[in-house]
């Protein structure tokens, strides 16, 4: 059998002969593609040529499909209903009606914070979607979006990896917290030697007592003492609540947990500059349909945060 270079094939013949089959007509295939009749008489030709085969021959008032045509009809029709298909899914995403399964790169602090607006946004506008967050780590985000396991990271992302995109979503910044009747805490502002002789905890995910507050005394020529580390931030208020330790967390966590009762904050008696909360994917998926609507919800609640 002669074998055929699909790139010097016109595809769209294919599409031509498609209306033939299924028109049995070449002015019908004509009026289904927008062509003129001549232009359509002109794509029969060339089809003649490209299968070494008369293909449709007219028998009253149709053009009937040969023995070849009937032959490679099914090959041809179901390659472009797989086209369409393809096609398709690339360039529409109904959140409306979509089942989909969206895999989320998150902290806890940024699952805290942002996912249940996220989960309440989908409720209204997609019901179908289901979320998977999983905890990464920084030096691993790239590799995790290239491969695909995961569809967008949460975070702060100074050097983002090569091969992604990010864009920022709201700016976060710490603030105290102590439990509500701490005896060295009162409305007025705390002195930075007195922040640093009391007792604090610490959140970190290097297994070090060396936070960014540390740091800042430090150019004081202050140190304080770490009395807990833990690598989860939403173990802290029920500590910080049931002990004379303090702790600085970012603002939107301890808004939320001031609300419990138990807890109150105070103003940091050093500055710290704040830190920009950004959403990371990568360019493979810039142009997935589905991964920029969910770029999209992102922003719009993050505008609320």
């Amino acid at each position: 059998m002669k074998s055929i270079e699909l790139s010097s094939v016109d595809l769209n013949l294919l599409v031509a002969f498609e209306a033939l089959f299924e028109e049995r007509s070449v002015t019908g295939a004509a009026q289904r593609l927008y062509l003129g009749q001549p232009a359509m008489s002109a794509a029969l030709g060339r089809l003649r040529t490209l299968f070494e085969d008369e293909l449709f021959i007219r028998i009253g008032r149709e053009m009937q499909p040969t023995s070849k045509a009937l032959e490679i009809a099914p090959g041809i029709l179901a390659a472009l209903d797989q086209i369409r298909q393809t096609l398709e899914a690339s360039q529409t995403f109904d959140p409306a009606t979509t089942e989909r399964s969206f895999t989320i790169g998150s902290s806890d602090y940024t699952s805290f914070v942002v996912v249940p607006k996220l989960l309440a946004f989908f409720q209204q506008f997609a019901p179908g979607i289901n979320v998977r967050l999983i905890g990464f780590e920084k030096n691993s985000v790239g590799e995790l979006l290239e491969q695909g396991s995961i569809d967008l990271a949460l975070g702060v992302f100074p050097n983002p990896p090569q091969q992604t995109l990010h864009e920022p979503l709201f700016e976060e910044q710490f603030v105290g917290i102590a439990r509500k009747k701490h005896p060295a805490i009162s409305n007025k502002t705390l002195s930075l030697e007195t922040f640093a002789e009391l007792p604090h905890a610490l959140v970190t995910i290097r297994r070090d007592e060396t936070g960014f507050i540390d740091q800042v005394l430090l150019t004081h020529s202050l140190k304080r003492r770490i009395a807990v580390t833990t690598p989860h931030m939403l173990v802290l208020p029920s500590i910080v609540a049931s002990s004379d330790l303090i702790a600085s967390l970012p603002s939107r966590i301890a808004t939320h947990v001031e609300c419990y009762g138990e807890l109150k904050q105070f103003e940091l008696p050093i500055e710290t500059a704040s830190w920009t909360i950004s959403m990371l994917w990568s360019k493979l998926v810039d142009k997935d349909s589905a991964i920029t609507w969910l770029r999209q919800a992102l922003r719009t609640i993050s505008s609320t945060l």
